[in-house]
């Protein structure tokens, strides 16, 4: 930073708009030869205006005030380079007017914040985040509505207090046609996407503090639900007496063997069936919902499911893998599925997903960084959520050397005391 020689003030009259032989006055900061110009907002006629030491000539009242308001703008100009210099921010002539207009703190909305990060972030998300976005954001419209009577408020009044009335509001609140309040794992969903946010407005500087330095998310551990070898077994081998009903078993068992989610299944095409460096045949693709991009080596029986729907007319129609079904149809078939398999479990097409990473993969030996591949996810631990199986492998492949040893030491027991007889 250069030292405060470089700075000057200068009190000059704009000579090339003139108006009815007046002219406006101007205040001219000066830093490393970087100019920055301030109207006054005063006009002063030619005759009456002495460049030399920058004010108005005369001593009546009218140039008296002109110049005592000339002398405070100096000050105050002056007053904003010291302020600036003292926060060891970067000196320069449009900083240096900001700081004197007030522009370097424009107070930011909870509302400024939401467009700029729908605006700015958004086209970079997938729209259904883009959507938990908004829902989390009318949620603290609402909040800030029942607790300070306001429609929006500053963000540097976001303080600790703030969030956890936020947080004891959505546990406490009931959506409109649901009797239920909101699950405390979903809440935390909500305060985390506000600490992104919020994250973002502090990087840029539009608040001072986090208020998020002292508070802690507090995620309860929810259990993944998926099939045993078994239970797969009985659903692989079921024979459904409507086609629908063998549909949804179709794409059910198939994402069972390729860990790929609902939507991603529907999108499938032949393009997206190639050849692996192995030679044999792969799905790549990428998920829709983060464009990461998924590589599966292609399971026995996901090939004779793929195989099994090339000449099905709905699925050529729409140029897919297998015919189209909504979600919500999907899952409600699933529940009838699972009541003829007798299986006792909530079945949902998500559960396939599970099934995939645990009893297909996992508890078969394939390494946890492999699975994570294959899933599609961008973080490891995501998939660490399903080691708990290998663990469950472990204690039974224990179990059964434990049963070894025991019969080992029965053994040698008894042929102990046969040589001693």
């Amino acid at each position: 930073m250069r030292t405060s020689n470089s700075f000057k003030i200068l009190i000059w009259i704009n000579r090339s708009r003139l108006k009815n032989n007046e002219a406006e006055i101007f205040a001219r900061i000066t830093v490393n030869q970087k100019r920055a110009n301030i109207s006054l907002n005063k006009k002063v006629e030619l005759s009456n205006w002495d460049a030399a030491r920058g004010c108005v000539k005369g001593n009546s009242e009218k140039s008296r005030l002109v110049n005592r308001y000339i002398e405070q703008t100096k000050n105050d100009i002056f007053l904003s380079y010291q302020e600036l210099k003292r926060e060891n921010k970067i000196i320069s002539s449009q900083a240096i007017k900001a700081r004197y207009l007030g522009l370097d703190n424009i107070q930011h909305s909870l509302i400024d914040m939401f467009e700029y990060h729908n605006t700015k972030m958004g086209p970079k998300l997938n729209p259904v985040t883009l959507r938990h976005y908004k829902t989390s954001q009318n949620y603290m419209l609402q909040f800030i509505l029942k607790e300070y009577k306001v429609k929006n408020m500053y963000l540097n009044d976001l303080k600790y207090s703030f969030l956890i009335g936020f947080e004891h509001f959505l546990l406490n609140h009931k959506p409109q046609g649901n009797l239920k309040p909101i699950k405390n794992n979903t809440v935390m969903k909500h305060i985390q996407r506000l600490r992104k946010m919020t994250t973002m407005a502090y990087k840029m500087e539009w608040i001072e503090k986090d208020p998020f330095i002292r508070f802690q998310s507090k995620f309860e551990k929810s259990e993944r639900e998926f099939l045993t070898e078994s239970e797969l077994l009985r659903i692989e081998n079921f024979q459904p007496k409507s086609n629908k009903l063998k549909h949804v078993r179709d794409l059910f068992v198939f994402s069972c063997y390729t860990g790929i989610a609902y939507i991603d299944v529907m999108l499938l095409t032949e393009d997206n069936l190639l050849m692996g460096i192995d030679g044999n045949k792969w799905i790549i693709t990428k998920r829709h919902k983060t464009g990461t991009p998924v590589k599966v080596p292609l399971l026995k029986p996901a090939i004779v499911l793929i195989d099994a729907y090339t000449s099905n007319q709905k699925a050529i129609a729409a140029g897919t893998l297998f015919p189209k079904m909504s979600n919500q149809k999907l899952n409600d078939y699933l529940k009838e599925l699972a009541v003829l398999c007798e299986i006792k479990k909530h079945l949902t097409f998500h559960m396939a997903r599970h099934t995939f990473a645990t009893t297909v993969t996992l508890t078969n030996g394939v390494p946890i960084e492999t699975v994570s591949k294959m899933l599609g996810h961008t973080k490891l631990s995501t998939t660490q959520i399903y080691a708990k199986v290998v663990e469950t492998k472990v204690s039974e492949d224990m179990g059964r050397l434990r049963d070894v040893l025991d019969s080992k030491k029965t053994q040698n027991d008894i042929n102990s005391r046969e040589n001693v007889c």
